[in-house]
């Protein structure tokens, strides 16, 4: 230890730099002090694209404002269904949602699907969309392999990259009927190596293509046989349009926990039910999964919201089933109206549309006219009053070549949206 001699003296040891005080590089000033503060970003894993739809909603809200009569054939939203006049005074219920909802959706399963789903499987979450975020934190690490179809929806893609997941884009077309296949997925393998997950959705957004009993047990099959998770997305079941050869049984749409135990089930109140805004959705999850998913649903949302899982409740009776029903057939003839208007549209090739509220189409000899879709879909909203979806959400390789439109608007929208097409065409 150094002995100074007196108060504030220098240790001998010590070397003072001799320069002027003014020649000493001063110490940068912290924010506090009135320092600038250092350049700040976001993080690696929030650089995706944003999801072009809610862009062109929020497009059409401020046309709206501004006076414009804008027939919107954007999001996929149907009919809003009403809410009762009085709601419960709500808390927190239990991570994975009230029992009595859980029962419910099991009684759903036996109901429509003729299985018996364990209450303590379901797990209801904020949304669809909260499903997709902690089922892939549950059955996912950083950097594992995921595949999905393209064109599909984004989210997948975008939630899974933010989460660090290698996304495994399977291109699919006309000749598989824009779904996959074993020899895909086989392919896709070959290439990019071992698979961890594969989501498929039946009915699909863009596209509305569904998987029948044997496709889709090919694929399950497929999944089983190699351990990969296989994730189910059925968030439009009951929103079909089925060949009349179809068996009763798989008209509203076959579920893959009807073929698999082990599978992943999402969906939602949003679509069929008409409760978008209410954010509430559920999972059917593998039994090794429901622990680690409660975990993490305790921490990332404490519990769905307890006023929808309410409303939630009044979705399973007779009545409900009836009064949306009649809302599909609504759809039903909304799309009757587009197939009917094809060769006027002068498009190119569409997806058949089996199932949700979706007619996707490559634009053919517009594309001549406008280039690409969001060029399209632009000159359409300016020039015509009409909101339709670029392709690109949903394809980031072809999607520049098709268009989204939703006939969930419903029938008097869409034939005015159809007239207004045409004409801005001429």
């Amino acid at each position: 230890m150094v002995k100074v001699p007196g108060p504030f003296k220098t240790p001998p040891s010590i070397k003072l730099d001799p320069k002027p005080l003014a020649e000493v590089p001063a110490e940068p000033l912290s924010p506090a002090q009135g320092g600038a503060r250092a350049p700040l970003s976001a993080s690696r894993r929030s650089e995706i694209p944003v999801f072009e739809v809610m862009q062109i909603t929020d497009e059409v809200g401020r046309r709206r404002h501004a006076g414009h009569d804008v027939v919107s054939l954007c999001a996929g939203e149907p009919s809003a269904r009403p809410a009762p006049g009085t709601l419960q005074p709500a808390g927190y219920t239990g991570p994975l949602g009230t029992t009595p909802l859980r029962e419910a959706i099991a009684g759903h399963y036996r109901s429509w699907y003729g299985v018996e789903v364990d209450p303590a499987r379901v797990a209801v979450t904020t949304g669809s969309s909260g499903a997709f975020q902690l089922v892939f934190l549950t059955a996912f690490d950083p950097g594992d392999r995921v595949a999905l179809v393209s064109p599909g929806y984004p989210a997948y893609r975008n939630i899974l990259t933010a989460l660090g997941i290698h996304v495994v884009e399977i291109a699919s077309g006309p000749a598989t009927r824009y779904q996959p296949t074993p020899e895909l997925l086989d392919e896709a393998v070959r290439e990019h190596g071992d698979l961890a997950g594969l989501i498929v959705a039946s009915p699909a957004n863009p596209t509305g293509t569904m998987l029948g009993r044997s496709e889709l047990a090919a694929i399950t099959a497929w999944c089983s046989a190699r351990g990969v998770r296989f994730i189910s997305d059925e968030i439009y079941h009951g929103i079909t349009f089925a060949d009349p050869a179809v068996p009763q049984r798989d008209r509203r749409g076959v579920s893959a926990i009807e073929l698999d135990g082990e599978a992943i089930v999402i969906n939602s109140f949003s679509k069929y039910w008409g409760m978008t805004g209410w954010r509430l959705g559920w999972a059917l999850l593998p039994e090794d999964m429901v622990a680690p998913f409660e975990a993490l649903a305790s921490n990332f949302a404490l519990s769905p919201p307890a006023p929808a899982q309410e409303l939630a409740m009044r979705s399973f009776s007779d009545e409900t089933y009836e009064e949306r029903d009649r809302v599909v057939e609504g759809f039903a003839r909304a799309r009757a109206l587009i197939l009917e208007a094809e060769s006027s549209l002068n498009w190119g090739t569409a997806a058949p549309s089996d199932g949700a509220f979706y007619y996707y189409s490559e634009l053919g000899p517009q594309l001549e006219r406008f280039g690409d879709s969001s060029s399209y879909a632009r000159a359409l909203l300016e020039g015509a009053d009409v909101a339709v979806v670029p392709g690109g959400d949903f394809d980031p390789v072809a999607g520049h070549r098709a268009v989204r439109l939703s006939y969930a608007a419903g029938e008097a929208a869409v034939a005015e949206a159809l007239d207004r097409i045409i004409r801005f065409q001429g």
